[in-house]
């Protein structure tokens, strides 16, 4: 946050928490301008949220541009480089950018058979794809927490301007993510089982009763539907927002840590050992949020392909 007037450690810890919101305000909204005026607006008006209230203002409608931009960008990046490497592979013995991207493939490749054991060829690029993109959004998080955010109001010329740069701390992001793979699994069990059969599973389970005492069951069925839907919609909330969760909270502490650069040079020193050992230990907690994602995300896929056969 670029600024020459005087903040307080509330209003830094806020300001780095908040994304860059674009959404629509309605015709009669009253702005409070930062040189303290207010302007009434006459027609609704789509729009950056110049406060945090602002942005909550939006409502559902409001995209983080900021969030949506950098997702994009780390997406296309790993594009670039696994096509980089696809088109500049050779059969001899792999070499820097080629040996690690060959890693880091036959690590996927390797979990993913050992947990998904049916015919889908679309699982495995899927979860070398999360693997990857979560962890460049989660990467972000190494970079120092004042200096993208520094070179954005320096370009936009806006001191005050809002500037989130992992994606993963949005839940947004991480529910949406989450959410595509819930329909994913919803779509591949109807498929693999067709709707009888899908429609069977959330209310033939846990509890079925035998054949000869079928009236039990009418008694089961709305239980075992309760009970299994609250199931199925846990699956993409606990993987949304274990993510977010755990990449949150690392945030939280590098803006913390940060603070101590503004308190003296002791405290700053203090403070940069600080951020380099939170730094080290941060680089475990991206990579196995990434691969908890993944793994994740494969179990739920097998689960969708089971049928009762298998069992």
């Amino acid at each position: 946050m670029a600024s020459s007037e005087k903040i307080t450690a509330t209003d830094y810890i806020q300001h780095h928490l908040q994304n860059m919101a674009y959404g629509k305000l309605p015709a009669g909204y009253e702005r409070h301008n930062a040189d303290g005026t207010n302007v009434v607006l006459e027609a609704d008006t789509w729009t950056m949220a110049h406060s945090s209230q602002e942005a909550k203002d939006m409502g559902f409608n409001a995209v983080h541009v900021d969030s949506l931009g950098w997702g994009i960008a780390l997406a296309l990046l790993l594009g670039f480089i696994f096509r980089k490497v696809a088109t500049t592979a050779t059969s001899d013995t792999p070499r820097g950018l080629q040996s690690f991207i060959e890693l880091v493939f036959d690590f996927v490749n390797n979990t993913v058979s050992d947990i998904f054991h049916h015919k889908n060829r679309m699982i495995a690029p899927m979860a070398l794809t999360i693997f990857t993109w979560v962890f460049m959004m989660n990467f972000m998080d190494l970079l120092p927490v004042d200096w993208l955010p520094q070179v954005a109001a320096l370009i936009s010329g806006d001191s005050h301007i809002y500037f989130k740069v992992v994606p993963t701390t949005d839940p947004n992001v991480t529910l949406g993510m989450s959410i595509t793979v819930f329909l994913l699994m919803i779509g591949f069990s109807i498929k693999e089982k067709g709707i009888w059969g899908f429609i069977k599973e959330l209310t033939c389970h846990p509890f079925f009763a035998p054949k000869h005492i079928w009236y039990v069951n009418i008694l089961l069925v709305p239980i075992n539907f309760v009970l299994e839907s609250i199931a199925l919609i846990a699956k993409p909330i606990s993987l949304g927002l274990r993510l977010f969760g755990n990449m949150y909270a690392g945030e939280m502490i590098f803006i913390l840590i940060a603070l101590l650069f503004s308190t003296g040079l002791v405290l700053g020193l203090i403070g940069g050992v600080l951020q380099w050992a939170w730094a080290v230990f941060h680089i475990l907690v991206i990579t196995l949020q990434a691969f908890i994602f993944m793994v994740l995300t494969t179990v739920y896929m097998a689960m969708a392909h089971d049928v009762e056969e298998d069992h």
